[in-house]
């Protein structure tokens, strides 16, 4: 329950003012089609998390678990550090905007999520975990209490989102998330 606790809170605090946060935004803007967005972001987390975890856990098992909660903490506290820089967004959906709104969401959400914060961060969670359903299940539920509010309300509220706050506290809490792992290693 632990594994799947974290991956939510983690997952969801880290996608506050991501770029698949913004993209979100811009594909409900564009295309004024909820349901086939949420779609599209639900199958591209579980495809990329699942392939994050997998690789998360290999190399989990190559290490001991005191590295492993120390490779946590020194991921959260990367993470904390990258959540201060503003993301921006390129126009990934100009390609893919012909395809209509379950594909373009697919297809630009996989991409957007590559190399991504909460990817990066699935990845480390599936190391330190062994229950690795219950850190993708975590990682994709966090991505989607991030994100289907602003497919269903982001065009009323896109000026009003304090940003800059959003990614101090973020940052903040992946420090208290890494401090946490460093006592686990050293208890």
């Amino acid at each position: 329950m632990e594994a799947l606790l974290v991956s939510l809170s983690t997952v969801a605090i880290a996608e506050m003012g991501d770029r698949t946060q913004l993209l979100a935004l811009i594909l409900s803007a564009r295309f004024q089609r909820p349901w086939p967005i949420v779609a599209g972001i639900l199958i591209a987390t579980v495809i990329n998390h699942l392939l994050a975890a997998l690789i998360g856990a290999h190399l989990g098992q190559l290490l001991t678990p005191r590295r492993i909660d120390l490779a946590v903490a020194i991921s959260m506290l990367l993470m904390s550090a990258w959540s201060l820089r503003p993301d921006t967004l390129d126009e990934t959906t100009e390609s893919t905007a012909s395809r209509g709104a379950f594909v373009t969401t697919l297809i630009t959400f996989f991409i957007a999520e590559i190399g991504d914060k909460t990817q990066i961060a699935t990845m480390a969670l599936a190391a330190a975990y062994p229950a690795l359903t219950l850190v993708i299940a975590g990682s994709t539920s966090g991505m989607l209490i991030a994100n289907v509010p602003v497919v269903f309300l982001g065009k009323a509220f896109a000026g009003r989102l304090p940003l800059r706050a959003i990614r101090q506290i973020t940052a903040i809490v992946f420090l208290l998330l890494a401090l946490t792992f460093t006592r686990r290693a050293y208890l």
